[in-house]
C-alpha cells in the first residue's frame, strides 16, 4: 500500500512533509531539486578557459569571444549554427563534437586558439599533463608527468575560479556568448539587456554574474531533457581527471600548512602500566599507516563518497581506541564498553555496505546530514531564556553539518532506525556473516552512541585543503584533549582487522598497503596475523578477566 503524505504541524520539523518516517522540506517534497556540484562535473571539462583566464585575467575572456567569432566566421559553410554555437562553449568535450563530423576543422580551431594568445606554453603544458584528456589535438604536445609549476598553476586556477563568483560567471557565460555570435541564443528582453554590455558595465555586471550562474544548471537541464546523453563524455572525463589529481598530488592537512604536528595529550608516562605506551603508540602509527595506504593509492575523487565513509569510520573507530589507551581506567568492560561497541559497529557497518549498491555511502552521509538538521531545530525549541552562546553555538555547528542551504531548504530528515531504510545492525551483521561477532560482542558494549555521519565528520575529518582534490574530507590526525591488558590489546587487535577489512574492500594498492604496513615487527604480533592474512577474524574478546 502507498505511504501517505502529510504535511506536520507542530514540532521541530514543522512544515516539513513526512512519508513513512521520512520528512522532507517542502522543496525536496516536490521531486524536481536536484543538487548539482559544477566544480566536480563541469570544470574539468571547461578546464581549458579555466586556465587560460587564471594566466590572462578576466580580460581574457575577450580573447575567447574573439576565437569564437573567428572559428564561427572561418566554418559557417561547413558546420550549421547549432554545432557551432555547442561546440566552441569552452568544454573539452564539446570541442570534439564539433570536429567529429569534419575533421578537417581541427587545424582552424587550433589555429585561431594561438592566434588569439589562448594556448601559452604553461597552459599547453598543465593540460598535456592529462592522458587521454577530450580534444587531445588541440595542442601538439606530447604527454609528460606534471610538475611542481604545473601543479601550482593548475592549483591556482582551480582556486580562482572555485573562489571567485565574477570568474565562475565569465567561464559560465562562454557558452551564452558562442551561442548569441551564432544566432542561436533566445532568451527575455530583461535578461537581453542585462548581457548586452557584459562584463564591461560596472554597474549591471554583479546583476549579471548571478543570472547567469543562476542560467547554468537550468540551461543544462533543458540541453539533458533534449539529449539524455549530452554530458556523459564529459562526465567520463571528469571522474578520470579527479582520478589523476588523486595520483599525481597528495593530501593537505592543516597542521602540515601550520607545521604543527599532535602533541599526543600529555599522558604521563608514570601513571600508566607497563606496556601501555607501547600499545597507544602501535596503535596511532595503525591508524597512520592505515591513512597512508590510502593517500599513495589511486583515489576516486569523483565518487569520493565510499572511501570518505570508509576512512572516517575507520578512523572513528582508531580514535576510540588511541585515546581509551591513554586512559587506563577505562581498561574495563564497564567504562570501555564504547570502545568495543564502536569497534564492532564499524566492521558491521564496513562489511554490509560493501555488499549493497555504492549509493549506500551517500545514503549513509546524508542520513546524518539529515539528524544534525533535527538536532539542530530541537535545540532551537530551548527557551530563549535558557539560551547561552555555547547552547547558540552548538546549533550554528549543527546547522552547518546538516549541508542544508542557507535558502533552499532542501535536507531531507529520516527518522527511522537507521541510514539502511531502517534495517536494524542485528540485520546487518546476519546478512554480512558477522551475527556471531554482534551476539558475542555488540550486546554487552549496549548503550554508547552511534557512530551517525554529522558525528564522525566534526570530530574525526578534516577539509583536504589541496585544492586539487576538491576539498574532499580525510582522517584527522589529530586528538582531541582527552588496566587490563589482555581487554586493551583485543581492541588493537579489533582495529587491525577493521582497518585490513576496509583496506581489501577499498581494493587498496597492495603495494601502498604493504609499504604502508612494512615497520611491523614481530614484537607486533597483532594476535599472530600478518599484513597478507586474508581471513583473521579480529574479534575483540568481552570475556575477559578484570
Amino acid at each position: 500500500m502507498k505511504r501517505q503524505e502529510r504535511t506536520e504541524t507542530s514540532g521541530p520539523l514543522s512544515g516539513h512533509v513526512r512519508k513513512g518516517r521520512r520528512f522532507s522540506s517542502p522543496l525536496a517534497a516536490t521531486g524536481t531539486l536536484h543538487i548539482a556540484d559544477w566544480v566536480r562535473d563541469d570544470l574539468p571539462d571547461l578546464l581549458w578557459p579555466v586556465l587560460a583566464l587564471s594566466k590572462l585575467g578576466t580580460s581574457g575572456a575577450q580573447s575567447f569571444v574573439r576565437w569564437q567569432r573567428a572559428v564561427q566566421r572561418d566554418l559557417t559553410t561547413l558546420v550549421e549554427p547549432q554545432l557551432l554555437a555547442e561546440g566552441l562553449d569552452g568544454r573539452l568535450t564539446s570541442l570534439d563534437r564539433l570536429v567529429a563530423p569534419a575533421p578537417e576543422t581541427k587545424a582552424v580551431i587550433r589555429d585561431r586558439a594561438q592566434e588569439f594568445g589562448l594556448l601559452p606554453i604553461a597552459v599547453a603544458k598543465v593540460l598535456t599533463s592529462y592522458p587521454e584528456r577530450p580534444a587531445e589535438w588541440l595542442i601538439d604536445l606530447e604527454f609528460a608527468p606534471p610538475d611542481n609549476a604545473d601543479v601550482e598553476i593548475l592549483a591556482k586556477a582551480i582556486a580562482d575560479v572555485v573562489r571567485d563568483g565574477h570568474r565562475e560567471a565569465i567561464i559560465k557565460c562562454l557558452s551564452i556568448w558562442s551561442a548569441v555570435q551564432a544566432g542561436t541564443f533566445r532568451t527575455d528582453a530583461a535578461t537581453v539587456d542585462l548581457l548586452k554590455d557584459y562584463p564591461n558595465d560596472p554597474s549591471t555586471v554583479s546583476k549579471a554574474d548571478s543570472v547567469i550562474r543562476a542560467s547554468w544548471g537550468a540551461r543544462k537541464g533543458a540541453q539533458l531533457a533534449v539529449e539524455g546523453t549530452r554530458f556523459d563524455e564529459s562526465i567520463k572525463w571528469a571522474k578520470m581527471f579527479w582520478g589523476i589529481n588523486s595520483m599525481t598530488t597528495r593530501c593537505l592537512r592543516r597542521r602540515d600548512v601550520e607545521d604543527q604536528r599532535s602533541s599526543g595529550q600529555g599522558v604521563d608516562p608514570s601513571a600508566t602500566p607497563r606496556g601501555s605506551d607501547h600499545l597507544r603508540q602501535l596503535a596511532m602509527d595503525l591508524l597512520s599507516s592505515y591513512v597512508e595506504a590510502l593517500e599513495t593509492s589511486p583515489s576516486r575523487l569523483y565518487d569520493q563518497e565510499r572511501q570518505e565513509v570508509h576512512s572516517g569510520l575507520v578512523a572513528r573507530a582508531g580514535r576510540e581506541v588511541i585515546t581509551a589507551l591513554g586512559a587506563p581506567d577505562l581498561w574495563s568492560m564497564e567504562h570501555g564498553a564504547h570502545v568495543l561497541r564502536t569497534l564492532v559497529e564499524v566492521r558491521i557497518y564496513l562489511q554490509w555496505m560493501a555488499l549493497q549498491d555504492p549509493t549506500i555511502y551517500r545514503t549513509f552521509q546524508e542520513y546524518g546530514a539529515g539528524k544534525a538538521k533535527l538536532y539542530a531545530r530541537i535545540m532551537g525549541d530551548i527557551s530563549r531564556d535558557w539560551l547561552r552562546p555555547s547552547i547558540e553555538d552548538a546549533i550554528e555547528e549543527l546547522d552547518r553539518l546538516s549541508h542544508n542551504h542557507d535558502v533552499l531548504d532542501h535536507r531531507v530528515v529520516d527518522t527511522r532506525d537507521s541510514f539502511a531504510d531502517g534495517k536494524s545492525l542485528r540485520s546487518m551483521a546476519q546478512e554480512s556473516g558477522l551475527l556471531d561477532l554482534y551476539r558475542h560482542s555488540y550486546y554487552m558494549a549496549s548503550g554508547i552512541a552511534h557512530s551517525e555521519w554529522w558525528s564522525v565528520e566534526t570530530h574525526c575529518m578534516e577539509r583536504c585543503l589541496n585544492i586539487l582534490h576538491r576539498g574532499h574530507l580525510i582522517p584527522s590526525l589529530s586528538l582531541s584533549a582527552g588496566g587490563n591488558g589482555e581487554l586493551a590489546n583485543s581492541w588493537v587487535d579489533a582495529l587491525y582487522a577493521t582497518i585490513r577489512v576496509s583496506l581489501d574492500i577499498l581494493g587498496t594498492d597492495r603495494d601502498a598497503v604493504t609499504n604502508a604496513f612494512s615497520w611491523l615487527s614481530p614484537e607486533d604480533d597483532l594476535d599472530g596475523k600478518s599484513i597478507d592474512d586474508d581471513d583473521a577474524d579480529g574479534t575483540p574478546s568481552p570475556a575477559v578477566t578484570e
